[in-house]
């Protein structure tokens, strides 16, 4: 699994920023790939989080590739103060179990 967490300073949202934005997670959610998406903001509300989960590398491209993701992207300096996309392969994920997550748990409770 990979995660591809969009890091962003936010600015000024219009209509047009929600339009794209809903297209931009239609996108997301009807690539074979996808498998989810959760979104942090810092304590200061200076930074967003929006990280995609996806099954591979493949969907991740898919998804950065195509059209409606690529018209919102030439746009971003209407909408963020700067941004930075990190792309991880998950390696392991684990905890006590009582948060759901995209990832599966390769612990059990009992172990810890």
């Amino acid at each position: 699994m990979y995660i591809a967490a969009f890091i962003y300073k936010p600015g000024q949202r219009d209509e047009e920023f929600k339009r794209l934005s809903a297209l931009i997670d239609e996108v997301a959610i009807s690539l074979p790939g996808f498998v989810g998406t959760q979104s942090w903001c810092s304590a200061d509300g200076e930074l967003v989080n929006a990280s995609y989960y996806w099954q591979d590398e493949a969907s991740i491209r898919a998804f950065a590739t195509h059209p409606r993701h690529l018209e919102a992207k030439r746009q971003y300096r209407k909408w963020y103060a700067g941004y930075q996309v990190v792309i991880s392969r998950v390696e392991r994920a684990y905890g006590d179990g009582t948060v759901s997550s995209f990832v599966a748990n390769d612990r059990h409770a009992s172990h810890t």
